[in-house]
């Protein structure tokens, strides 16, 4: 039946994000835009708050970036003629380029671009989930879900970027199954090359963790755990990559620990250090998916980390898994890895041949297009005949 649809040919993809600055999402939107040109598909991206270092990368490849006139999260409900505005503006600029797609990304960038697209008549919407909904949970927020449930009425399809958080979006949302579709972020080819290690100063086995400091990716419980593993006489490095706003509190923690804990910041050298590390950690407490554990995969890195959404589902049967907020078990697990270095190597090269088939960036881009693809197949077969 489906055969008999006329092909669908995309010529335009708008893609939506709150801002460019450095992050896991809107990372993935970038080298979303970047595939689609490349294939010959007119990308734009929308930007509804700031710009980033990431403008620069789109300009260069001939992608257009059209900031929309917001002025912050903060201010959307707090200046409503600002927001009026520019939600006004934001539906001419789609009746005037008409494009095939608009795919928003991250919550403000769903709620308020799906009613202007379809007061602006975009053919195709579509919502990304790429959280779990923690920042919902306070009472005080029950508003977000609320505003959220209204736009996803009117999308055409919700798109989420693991198992954990296309479950959470069922639960919570009421969306129908078969408006949901789950479709893995992606890594470029230079992910999965090789690369000269970084040079370390130790001589310790190195546990490599790369997160955002702040609270949900817990690592109050990570120090904790290689504290007790120097306990237990399982000596390592800890190099923690990344910053935020609990760096302070995390740094005084680890004063007071007898480990070697070494807090790196923001880096641009990831992939060399994946090369020199023994062992990838994420100890979140909530993780819709990590690129970082990713990069790890296809790295060929032994990883651990905690059941906490995405990431299990990343390493199931090719990784080792552990409870959220146990130390002791993230301990266990770490030692574990760090003295069976056979088993470990055998985990490490079985992720990063699942990564191989399931985590590439092409792989991501074929099946955002024939999701795109399939909702246009499913408008056309609801139209009545004449």
């Amino acid at each position: 039946m489906q055969s008999a649809n006329p092909a669908v040919h995309l010529k335009s993809v708008f893609l939506v994000t709150d801002k460019l600055g450095v992050g896991g999402a809107e990372r993935s939107v970038v080298l979303l835009a970047r595939m689609l040109h490349r294939r010959g598909i007119a990308t734009s991206v929308l930007v509804m708050f700031e710009s980033g270092p990431y403008e620069t990368l789109l300009r260069d490849e001939g992608i257009s970036v059209i900031f929309l006139g917001f002025r912050s999260m903060r201010h959307i409900t707090r200046d409503p003629i600002n927001t009026l505005v520019a939600f006004l503006r934001l539906v001419f600029l789609l009746r005037r380029s008409r494009p095939d797609v608009v795919h928003a990304f991250l919550y403000y960038g769903y709620v308020i671009c799906a009613p202007a697209a379809r007061l602006a008549g975009v053919p195709v919407v579509v919502a990304g989930r790429r959280n779990l909904g923690y920042f919902k949970e306070n009472r005080k927020k029950k508003a977000l879900l609320a505003v959220e449930r209204a736009a996803t009425r009117v999308t055409d399809m919700v798109i989420a970027n693991s198992k954990a958080v296309a479950d959470v979006t069922l639960r919570e949302e009421g969306v129908a199954p078969e408006k949901i579709a789950v479709i893995y972020n992606g890594l470029p080819p230079e992910a999965f090359d090789d690369a000269s290690p970084a040079e370390i100063d130790t001589e310790l086995p190195v546990v490599l963790c790369v997160a955002n400091l702040r609270h949900p990716k817990g690592h109050g419980y990570l120090l904790e755990a290689v504290a007790l593993m120097e306990e237990r006489g399982v000596s390592c490095t800890l190099l923690l990559v990344g910053d935020g706003a609990d760096r302070t509190a995390l740094e005084e923690q680890a004063r007071l620990l007898s480990a070697d804990i070494r807090f790196l910041g923001t880096r641009h050298d990831v992939s060399a250090l994946l090369r020199r590390a023994d062992v990838f950690v994420l100890p979140s407490l909530s993780e819709s998916l990590s690129n970082a554990l990713m990069e790890a995969m296809a790295a060929s890195v032994p990883a651990v980390a905690t059941n906490s959404g995405g990431p299990s589902e990343l390493l199931e049967g090719r990784g080792v898994i552990v409870p959220p907020g146990d130390c002791v078990a993230l301990a266990d697990a770490l030692a574990g890895v760090l003295k069976d270095r056979e088993h470990a190597r055998g985990l490490a090269d079985k992720a990063q041949t699942w990564a191989r088939t399931h985590l590439t960036l092409d792989a991501m881009v074929d099946r955002y297009v024939e999701a795109y693809q399939e909702i246009f197949r499913r408008k056309r077969s609801r139209r009545p005949s004449r």
